[in-house]
């Protein structure tokens, strides 16, 4: 049996530390908490990326065909947890328009059809085994559901669950929302994070957004001169 990755349920890696897949893009401070599936970010998670150590020795579809391969493009502060599956590119060699989806090797070069990338945006968290297909946008602060089957894109700060995956709910206001999406917290300096980390904490969007007004605007503003 393959060693556990994880020594308990609590403990999470940083993608930007485990991560060696040049078709994975991830930004700060994104965790991967896989205790309860007994894989690695890459060997478990996400499955069918051309880009792994073994699959380069292998092939390289890139030089081989001049296919133009999906990526996983992970933000900052995503949280993604145990038993969770992104789906990649590796299996786009079932051409739903062709009397047979069978990858007749032969024919594979003329099979693939890219899905375009799967991006998780800033701040999303993905609860445990859920399913996330190829192509799919899941925006900005969005909450998958445990157990969910996201087929298409998710807006940024909605809630969705089940299979397939609809909306529940937003999570706030569309006001607060447009707040939310002007001030990026998740791209600010880590410093300036750690300083609103009580009030990134609560629920007091308004509090989030005079301390973005006093202490980040006027920097962007200056570097926008």
């Amino acid at each position: 049996m393959k060693q556990h990755q994880f020594n308990h349920w609590s403990e999470i890696k940083y993608l930007q530390d485990i991560v060696t897949n040049p078709m994975i893009e991830v930004g700060e401070y994104s965790y991967y908490s896989g205790y309860y599936d007994n894989h690695d970010f890459e060997d478990g998670c996400v499955r069918y990326q051309w880009g792994d150590e073994k699959s380069r020795k292998l092939f390289n579809p890139i030089e081989d065909y001049g296919w133009h391969l999906d990526k996983l493009i992970i933000g900052n502060y995503v949280c993604i947890a145990s038993g969770v599956i992104i789906l990649m590119g590796g299996n786009h060699n079932h051409h739903p328009e062709w009397i047979t989806v069978y990858p007749f090797v032969d024919q594979i070069e003329a099979s693939y059809k890219p899905k375009g990338d799967t991006i998780i945006e800033s701040d999303a968290w993905i609860g445990m085994n859920a399913m996330i297909m190829p192509g799919v946008t899941i925006g900005e602060g969005a909450i998958v559901a445990a157990g969910s089957v996201v087929t298409k894109d998710v807006p940024p700060y909605t809630i969705v669950g089940g299979n397939p995956a609809k909306e529940i709910k937003k999570r706030f206001t569309d006001k607060e929302i447009e707040k939310l999406k002007e001030m990026r917290w998740f791209d600010w300096e880590r410093e300036k994070v750690e300083r609103a980390s009580h009030i990134l904490s609560s629920s007091s969007i308004d509090q989030l957004y005079d301390f973005y007004q006093k202490e980040i605007k006027p920097n962007l503003q200056n570097k926008n001169k």
